[in-house]
């Protein structure tokens, strides 16, 4: 049976720790006649530390205007006094999510594919490539696709960039970059800061350019793996939301190499996109706090 999302809120908390936040939440929640379905809490020092805290919680009957309501009460009576940057996000409605791509398939691929099958809580609202090549492939999931070329200089940057901001407008709720093989520009990342998520290769920063599992292999790597984080102006830094490895050995080809890594590209992506979606992540300065089932 699928767990119903109507009426359903999740609360995300960050705060200066110090006692009575739980007591102050779940006090105010218990007055509204809400029941707490989940709940996680984690705190960096009990005494002069960060405390994060992630609810979700059914209040019979909350719509919309509930729960902005919701949000001037939990304002007025909870947050005063201990420094909150907090959100109320209603699970009812799905975050619309914005993929971009290049050429290469797989990352894409897996998160058209759970999609679908309803594995993550959103609504695709379109697919975004600098490269014609895999329109037939998005179209097939009944997914927009669009083709934005970029060219070489910063001005051609821009103005691609320029033409995607007017596609996404209102529909990128989370932008997704699965192997979308272009920098964006400082403005960009700015605008939909917090919203962005991207796959790389786990040989950064020692193999950086071009074929780095060719250089890979020819070092004689042990381990290979991926790295899923928020984009940040600086490029690869951004807080990091799921990584993971798997062995190789001298029998692997560069071909194995690359096979094996985009497999654990597309799982890890995956990971992290559907934890955003869920709300279980929250991000402390250049670390993330990941509240996993």
């Amino acid at each position: 049976m699928t767990e119903s999302k109507e009426s359903t809120v999740r609360l995300l908390i960050t705060c200066p720790d110090q006692p009575g936040i739980v007591a102050a939440v779940s006090g105010y929640l218990h007055r509204k006649n809400a029941n707490i379905i989940h709940s996680d809490q984690h705190s960096t020092d009990p005494e002069g530390g960060r405390f994060f805290m992630r609810n979700e919680f059914f209040l019979p009957g909350l719509d919309m205007d509930g729960l902005d309501e919701l949000r001037r009460e939990f304002a007025e009576e909870v947050t005063d006094g201990f420094v909150m940057d907090w959100s109320l996000n209603p699970v009812w409605v799905p975050k619309k999510m914005v993929i971009l791509c290049s050429h290469v398939d797989h990352a894409l691929m897996e998160l058209l594919w759970r999609s679908k099958r309803g594995d993550l809580e959103t609504e695709v609202a379109m697919v975004i490539s600098n490269h014609p090549t895999l329109r037939r492939e998005v179209e097939n999931f009944d997914v927009p696709f669009h083709h934005v070329p970029v060219g070489p200089s910063l001005r051609d940057k821009v103005s691609a960039e320029d033409t995607m901001i007017e596609l996404m407008d209102g529909q990128a709720d989370l932008i997704v970059l699965a192997r979308y093989m272009q920098i964006l520009t400082p403005d960009f990342v700015k605008r939909y800061a917090g919203r962005i998520i991207n796959i790389h290769h786990s040989f950064l920063p020692a193999f950086v350019g071009a074929d780095p599992y060719r250089r890979a292999y020819e070092r004689g790597v042990k381990l290979i793996g991926a790295t899923a984080h928020y984009v940040t102006e600086k490029l690869d830094e951004g807080p990091i939301i799921e990584q993971d490895v798997i062995r190789v050995t001298h029998s692997h080809t560069v071909d194995d190499l690359k096979r094996l890594g985009g497999d654990i590209e597309r799982h890890v992506l995956a990971r992290a996109v559907k934890w955003h979606l869920e709300d279980r992540v929250i991000v402390d300065g250049n670390k993330t706090i990941v509240f996993r089932r």
